[in-house]
């Protein structure tokens, strides 16, 4: 039996939709047939760049009965107030991150779609990927034992040299906690589950800075958020996290994500210098007890002395799109999305708790919780491409 397509409305044609339009295609299943943004030449030129049938306006989406989901892709302060526009007029609804830009918006959207029924799915999907299933895959398999801690490290100097309009990452729902903290956030959680307590240290280093992104080059913006964040996290399951994230380093050899166990590390470096947000593909290196440089002769240092790991799994390019993908199988099977609307609160409501503690002093202990998605099969619809060990 042929399945029906599931059609989706995009709302916010901006630099990041390029990437989603084009993962789309690869799923049978999905059908984006319309878009719209506030600027309707923007509108437009996406239109006819990934034929896309319809331009119109985000009311005309959200009002149109033959759209399933809204993808939304709008600035972070918009996020909330779409989305539960979308879910108001009984659509289904995948949106980039954060969640939202407050708990108490980010509670109305799970609520809302609890009481109409409808699935809410949301970025980052990257712990999809073949990289982090790998990951997974090695964790279950018990090659560094009972997982003990985890850390992450996301440095770069913000947004405003390769962005055309970068103001709103220093806007409320901005700042590299919020941008770049859920990719490794949701990567903890889809791997350990839920944090019980965090706590963190944040500054802002400065308090406007210089656009070098054209058209713009050379004008200033304000900063509004904390632009630099180390924290800490404890998970229910015993492991205990670290995470710096800062738009003020200027370079950095720290690893994007490292796994410690009993029995051994896991090891993720940054795979791509300009996108160090894209951890869909790349090596993953280890290292057991009978490896580790405290005990094995000769002390080879650097990654050139760690064993690579087998990557079995799709999508090791960027594949941002792949969770709505997962979320309009979802919806056909009766099941909850892996990128699900519960995880991402969870997530936000731990980054919120996060910025809480640098000025309270205190631990942030999230209300919410959320379940650990099932792993992404080895052979999932779409376009298998790009497996490779490293």
């Amino acid at each position: 039996m042929k399945m029906n397509k599931f059609r989706v409305g995009l709302i916010g044609c901006g630099v990041i939709s390029d990437i989603y339009l084009k993962t789309c295609k690869k799923f049978d299943i999905l059908d984006v047939v319309a878009c719209a943004s506030l600027d309707s030449e923007e509108s437009r030129a996406k239109a006819e760049k990934h034929g896309i049938p319809r331009v119109c306006t985000p009311e005309h989406i959200i009002d149109d009965s033959e759209i399933d989901c809204v993808l939304n892709l709008t600035i972070p302060a918009a996020h909330a107030d779409i989305s539960l526009a979308a879910l108001g007029a009984g659509k289904h609804v995948y949106s980039e991150k954060p969640f939202a830009t407050s708990i108490e918006d980010g509670r109305k959207i799970l609520a809302l779609a609890k009481e109409k029924n409808r699935l809410v799915g949301n970025a980052p999907d990257t712990f999809l990927g073949g990289r982090l299933q790998t990951c997974r895959r090695l964790i279950e398999e018990g090659l560094i034992g009972k997982p003990t801690g985890v850390s992450a490290f996301a440095c770069t100097h913000g947004a405003e040299r390769h962005h055309p309009n970068p103001d709103f990452y220093y806007l409320p729902g901005g700042g590299p906690l919020l941008d770049l903290g859920p990719y490794y956030l949701t990567a903890m959680v889809a791997l350990f589950g839920p944090v019980i307590r965090s706590a963190a240290f944040a500054k802002r280093t400065f308090e406007e800075r210089m656009i070098e992104s054209q058209p713009r080059h050379g004008e200033m913006m304000p900063v509004d958020v904390d632009t630099h964040v180390c924290g800490i996290l404890e998970f229910a399951d015993g492991v205990i996290g670290s995470m710096m994230v800062s738009f003020d380093v200027w370079d950095s050899q720290l690893p994007r994500l490292e796994i410690y166990g009993e029995e051994g590390t896991i090891s993720i470096p940054d795979p791509d210098p300009t996108d160090g947000t894209n951890i869909f593909g790349g090596p993953v290196y280890y290292k057991t007890r009978e490896t580790a440089r405290w005990n094995y002769r000769p002390r080879v240092q650097g990654l050139d002395a760690w064993d690579v790991a087998d990557n079995r799994h799709g999508y090791n390019e960027d594949s941002r799109g792949l969770g709505l993908a997962d979320l309009a199988y979802a919806v056909r099977e009766g099941r909850p999305p892996r990128a699900s609307g519960e995880m991402a609160f969870h997530v936000f409501e731990i980054m919120t708790g996060m910025l809480a503690s640098s000025k309270s002093g205190s631990f942030g202990v999230p209300e919410s919780t959320c379940q650990v998605p099932e792993p992404l099969p080895e052979v999932f619809p779409g376009e298998q491409i790009d497996r490779r060990a490293s």
